[in-house]
């Protein structure tokens, strides 16, 4: 399986209090855990992105459980209010516990 790829679109400014919209998509081919190895017969275990957290300085501000009937490549968006500048955390946690994160900053003008 290729390397997960977390992409994140977010303002890169704001107003105090103001309402902004953050969209996610990650790189993730889903394994069910239900299809069989072509070659072995055997089934292909699950791995699925199972949990998806977003936190703003510390603070949870967005978070969702997934299931195995989530698509490959899991698109989330969600909106939050910007008290202040900050750095908003992404994580997104597979099945075998791998978690990929990435970070963007918003800067309150």
């Amino acid at each position: 399986m290729a390397k997960s790829k977390p992409r994140v679109k977010v303002p890169k400014t704001a107003k105090a209090g103001e309402i902004i919209t953050i969209k996610t998509l990650i790189s993730h081919k889903m394994e069910t855990g239900l299809r069989k190895d072509k070659k072995s017969g055997e089934l292909i275990p699950r791995k699925i992105i199972n949990h998806f957290k977003a936190e703003f300085n510390g603070t949870t501000v967005f978070e969702t459980v997934m299931e195995p009937a989530v698509s490959s490549n899991p698109y989330i968006q969600f909106k939050m209010k910007v008290p202040e500048s900050g750095e908003v955390v992404f994580t997104w946690t597979d099945d075998d516990g791998s978690k990929y994160t990435t970070k963007k900053k918003i800067k309150v003008g």
